[in-house]
């Protein structure tokens, strides 16, 4: 992907998560390909080091002067000085582009999944989470997230937190128990340093969604699983007049990999479960294509 046309006219359109994110390039409406980088949430990170991540991708920083448009869909990006942040950060990098659209990561997720712009509810259970429901034209949001610290309900980083008290509670089975142990390092310092002292910690405690992904046949587990998502079900999905008369879609990696638990309890509330994508991509390639 390292060669273009230079001639044409060249785009990113971003789709971010707190973990990773996944830069499209397009040449006028032809896509090129995909590169990726570390996430790039501007509420937890600065400008400074969002600059940093984005050019520690060599291909990215060799197309810095090409690119004419940003389009940077992202988590954390829904308040006006959380875009300002992630566009200072995007100036700084892409000195020739002279438009930049950001908008917060809902908006990946509903191109991605109402197709033909038909209403639905749209949920993103990655790293973080966040419930929207999309009306055909705009984006309406019952409940402000308020980050990882609050919020991010059924997401990486409310199963990585379950998991931690679990085990530091007692309350995991010893089998289960003996697994985790083996599988990660649960020294209080060192978890205590990752909360506090390293950049992104919601994005370290979704580092422990793999341990549930892997056990997830386990009677804990599932329990673990059905609490988390019902509670998602009943203070998300539910705060919208009407959930029932909708498809509930879904992004990102925590519900694509646990959608078989998810569709069970959407059906036990009358829910209608619509697509689960791990990522937009298909969808915003789609869009910006046209």
């Amino acid at each position: 992907m390292s060669e273009f046309n230079s001639g044409g006219f060249m785009k990113f359109v971003v789709d971010s998560g707190s973990t990773k994110a996944d830069w499209l390039l397009f040449n006028n409406k032809q896509y090129l390909g995909v590169y990726n980088t570390l996430g790039l949430n501007p509420e937890v990170l600065n400008t400074d080091v969002l600059v940093e991540r984005i050019l520690q991708n060599e291909e990215i920083a060799n197309l810095r002067t090409a690119i004419k448009e940003i389009y940077f869909y992202g988590s954390g990006c829904s308040t006006v000085h959380s875009k300002k942040v992630m566009r200072d950060a995007l100036e700084k990098v892409f000195e020739n582009a002279d438009f930049f659209e950001i908008l917060e990561d809902t908006y990946a997720a509903v191109y991605a999944t109402c197709h033909d712009l038909q209403p639905g509810i749209v949920c993103i259970n990655g790293t973080g989470s966040n419930c929207s429901f999309f009306n055909g034209k705009e984006v309406e949001q019952a409940v402000n997230s308020l980050g990882y610290l609050a919020m991010d309900d059924c997401s990486g980083v409310d199963f990585g937190r379950r998991l931690i008290r679990a085990h530091y509670f007692n309350t995991m089975p010893a089998d289960l128990k003996s697994k985790f142990e083996t599988a990660y390092n649960l020294n209080a310092d060192f978890i205590k340093k990752n909360f506090y002292k390293e950049p992104n910690p919601n994005a370290y405690l979704a580092s422990f969604l793999p341990f549930l992904i892997a056990n997830k046949d386990h009677d804990f587990l599932q329990a673990m699983i059905a609490d988390s998502f019902q509670f998602f079900v009943d203070h998300y999905i539910k705060q919208y007049p009407n959930h029932s008369n909708f498809p509930v879609h879904f992004i990102g990696s925590t519900a694509f990999l646990l959608q078989d638990e998810f569709k069970t309890i959407l059906k036990n509330n009358n829910l209608m479960a619509g697509v689960f994508y791990q990522k937009p991509l298909e969808g915003l390639i789609e869009l910006h294509q046209k």
